[in-house]
């Protein structure tokens, strides 16, 4: 089962950029936009990219570990949604996966220990707080 819900697997499959946030040796964040994939066979974010490898967001992910990953949009009228996964990276190969004709084989693999969606279900209310969708992933029926 995956901790992603139908609706966020869809909105996922739905978008090609997302934004990975990772941080290095000395606390010091660093966000950029990403190429990504969901692979559903061990439910994982792979990102990727020509030069993956030799990127700041390579070396910080894979020495640290921890990342998060934010993919959003905002459809008219004015329906902000998204989906924010908090997790582990690691180096691996992409599995099989064509992200991208110039991707490397080499890929970071996010495995998601808190997701936090909003508005992939259709419109919410914005004064209610609660059709937020938090959840980690040892509790991923919330």
């Amino acid at each position: 089962m995956s901790v992603f819900s139908e609706k966020e697997i869809e909105y996922l499959r739905s978008q090609q950029l997302g934004r990975l946030a990772t941080v290095d040796a000395n606390g010091e964040l660093h966000v950029m936009p990403v190429g990504f994939h969901y692979d559903e066979t061990d439910d994982t974010i792979v990102i990727g990219g020509p030069t993956l490898r030799q990127t700041r967001k390579y070396r910080d992910a894979t020495e640290r570990g921890r990342v998060a990953f934010v993919v959003d949009d905002v459809p008219p009228p004015w329906q902000p949604r998204g989906i924010e996964v908090r997790g582990q990276a690691r180096a691996a190969d992409r599995g099989g996966k064509l992200i991208h004709p110039d991707f490397p084989a080499a890929c970071l693999r996010i495995t998601p220990h808190k997701v936090v969606s909003w508005g992939v279900d259709g419109p919410r209310d914005r004064d209610d707080p609660r059709q937020r969708r938090a959840r980690s992933v040892r509790d991923a029926s919330a």
